[in-house]
């Protein structure tokens, strides 16, 4: 079996990216590397189990606090149950939407775009639950 591993991303401050991916995204840490004598550490966070899931790498070179992002990355896409419940608690954290809760045209998902403390694009979506039997679209 392949599977995608982990997603890394190189951060400015490893402890203000971590409050923000475990306080406000809802991950939780899974193991952290420091390797001193190469000045970086790595932090592993995920919603599940390394073994499970893939999950999100942060990256953190000593003594670098910003990066050019580019215009090639794109963003991490993360789904979530009630887009609305999220939006709110988020919000009331003082975090920023670049796009606020909306319908995607000819879907019945929902989406929404906030940024992380570096300046990554994550997507928040709300996909329509199926009743695994009868593959009917469960409304709550």
């Amino acid at each position: 079996m392949r599977r995608i591993l982990h997603t890394m991303l190189r951060v400015g401050n490893m402890q203000r990216s971590v409050n923000f991916y475990t306080q406000i995204i809802g991950m939780k840490v899974l193991r952290t590397l420091e390797q001193q004598d190469e000045a970086y550490t790595l932090v592993f966070l995920g919603f599940e189990d390394e073994s499970e899931t893939s999950v999100l790498e942060l990256t953190y070179n000593y003594g670098i606090s910003t990066y050019d992002l580019g215009n090639a990355y794109g963003h991490i896409a993360i789904g979530v149950e009630d887009i609305h419940k999220v939006s709110a608690d988020m919000k009331n954290c003082n975090i920023q939407f670049s796009l606020e809760p909306c319908k995607l045209m000819g879907s019945n998902e929902i989406i929404a775009f906030i940024t992380d403390p570096d300046g990554y694009k994550i997507e928040l979506i709300e996909r329509p639950r199926y009743d695994s039997n009868t593959q009917t679209q469960v409304h709550t």
